[in-house]
């Protein structure tokens, strides 16, 4: 276990067991059915969950990829948790771990370490939460340091438990099964960037590593999918970008247009963004067929960001 208490030890616990509650409750659709209301609930639960998850646990308080005022930092985490993502820290400490040891034996969900193939698949899918490695090594000194955010981290479940509560109350058992549903589909869109966005895929950055941009991880992901990206600027705000032809190709990523909406509102600022000439020297040489004149067109434009 981590350097941390005992006691938040077994809170922790309680994360992947709601998610088992959460694959056996969604057998209840089975039973209920599933109104038009039932599946919209099922919609916004996910994209809203999925927003939480991908712009502010991961750009934001990881990655620090913009600046955001801490209210929205703080709901945005709340969110993050009612998706079964666990809490703040837990969350920070292992997506860390996995960029400082990606696909070693450190790496805490890689599909090619312990085992590959099949089970390599099914371990970087969620089978990796069953094991030791669940625990984080250590906590974010950054997120323990906010008082409020190591609340939500040692509290993680109480929101998902509400969520499913509100559901109930909503629609009975129609609209919790609803609720369960979403919440085992958003895990497992999820855990796609730890599995297939590092098997399947184009590379069209240099890196250290299989990580890979895969439109279907996109889609199901909102824009995360765009793995390889990711890995070669960890602070970027934007994941959708690859190159083709020697051209820089700006790619669907909803998350990146939440981001820049937050922003309309004043409720993000400084979004850190790759420059061309950094996007083109990090390309791989078989994406530039003609670098000089890649190179060439590069000089007579701004930074990436002026763009937009």
């Amino acid at each position: 276990m981590g350097q941390y208490s005992q006691f938040t030890s077994i809170l922790y616990l309680i994360g992947p067991m709601l998610i088992i509650v959460s694959h056996i409750g969604s057998l209840l659709v089975f039973t209920t059915g599933l109104s038009w209301g039932a599946i919209a609930w099922i919609f916004l639960l996910y994209v809203t969950r999925m927003l939480a998850t991908t712009g502010i646990y991961h750009r934001l308080l990881t990655h620090k990829s913009y600046q955001a005022p801490k209210p929205l930092l703080w709901i945005g985490c709340i969110v993050g948790a009612s998706a079964g993502q666990m809490g703040p820290s837990w969350w920070k400490a292992h997506h860390m771990s996995h960029h400082q040891y990606v696909e070693s034996d450190r790496d805490p969900h890689s599909p090619y370490t312990p085992f590959l193939g099949i089970k390599g698949f099914y371990w970087s899918q969620g089978g990796w939460l069953l094991s030791s490695r669940f625990f984080p090594d250590k906590l974010p000194l950054d997120v323990e340091s906010d008082l409020v955010l190591k609340l939500i981290d040692r509290l993680h479940f109480i929101p998902l438990v509400a969520l499913g509560a509100v559901s109930y109350y909503i629609g009975g058992l129609e609209y919790l099964g609803a609720f369960f549903f979403s919440t085992t589909l958003l895990f497992h869109g999820v855990q796609t960037v730890n599995s297939l966005s590092h098997i399947v895929g184009d590379q069209p950055f240099i890196t250290d590593d299989h990580s890979r941009n895969s439109g279907f991880v996109a889609l199901l992901t909102l824009g995360e999918g765009w793995h390889n990206l990711h890995h070669a600027f960890q602070s970027s705000c934007r994941h959708g970008i690859t190159i083709r032809d020697g051209q820089i190709v700006y790619l669907p990523d909803p998350t990146f247009d939440f981001i820049k909406m937050l922003e309309s509102f004043k409720l993000a600022s400084k979004l850190r963004l790759p420059s061309e000439k950094d996007l083109l020297s990090k390309a791989k040489k078989q994406n530039l067929p003609n670098l000089e004149l890649a190179i060439a067109s590069d000089k007579s434009k701004e930074t990436y960001s002026n763009l937009h």
